[in-house]
C-alpha cells in the first residue's frame, strides 16, 4: 500500500498530479515531468537528513495513484499532506493509506504528533480528516501553531492526531475484536 518515494514513479504521478482537482491542494506541485523529477529527487534528499517522511500510496496492483507525508518535522511532529489521482478519490485508498502511515510513523519513527491544516474551503479533506475518530481540533491546544498557519488571514483550521490517542484507539478497537472473538 505504501512504499518510499522512487523516481520511477514519478511519470504516473506527474500525470495524476496535474487534474485541475488535484493539483490545488498538492504542496510540492510542479508545471512538467522534469520538475517533479527535481521535486521528488529534492524530497527523498530531504527524508535522508530527517527533514521529513514521504511514501508512494499504491493501489493494490502496485500501482502509484499520490502520495503521504509528513512535513516540517519539529520536536517529533510534522504536518500532514496526502493527494490521490482523481481516478481513486472515494474508494477507500486515503483511509487505508493513512493508517499505514499512522502505524509507521507512531511505531517506528517515534513521531509523537500529525498536524493538518485545512482550508476552510476543502470540503473533501475535512471529511476524510472528521472520519478519523481519533483526530481533534487543535486551534484552541496549538494556538502558536494554528497562529503560524493563518500568518496572512484566517483561511486554515488546524487538526492534530497525538500519539495517544492514536494508540488507545488502536489498542483499543484490538482489545474489543478479541474479546469479540472470544464471546
Amino acid at each position: 500500500m505504501l512504499k518510499k518515494r522512487d523516481l520511477h514513479d514519478v511519470p504516473a504521478l506527474f500525470d495524476l498530479m496535474i487534474d485541475p482537482e488535484v493539483y490545488p491542494y498538492v504542496r510540492d506541485k510542479a508545471d512538467t515531468t522534469d520538475e517533479y523529477y527535481f521535486i521528488t529527487k529534492q524530497t527523498i534528499e530531504a527524508e535522508e537528513h530527517g527533514k521529513l517522511i514521504s511514501r508512494t500510496i499504491l493501489d493494490e496492483w502496485g500501482h502509484p495513484i499520490g502520495t503521504i507525508n509528513l512535513f516540517d518535522i519539529k520536536e517529533n511532529k510534522g504536518f500532514l499532506a496526502t493527494w490521490l489521482g482523481r481516478p481513486f478519490f472515494g474508494k477507500g485508498y486515503n483511509k487505508v493509506a493513512k493508517e499505514a502511515f499512522f502505524e509507521e510513523l507512531f511505531f517506528q519513527l517515534d513521531i509523537e504528533g500529525i498536524f493538518m491544516k485545512i482550508r476552510h474551503s476543502n470540503l473533501r479533506s475535512l471529511k476524510a480528516a472528521l472520519k478519523l475518530p481519533y483526530v481533534v481540533k487543535a486551534n484552541e491546544l496549538y494556538p502558536e501553531v494554528h497562529h503560524w498557519i493563518n500568518e496572512d488571514k484566517q483561511i486554515y483550521d488546524l487538526y492534530m492526531i497525538s500519539k495517544e490517542q492514536y494508540l488507545f484507539h488502536y489498542y483499543g478497537g484490538q482489545h474489543s475484536e478479541e474479546e469479540v472473538l472470544e464471546a
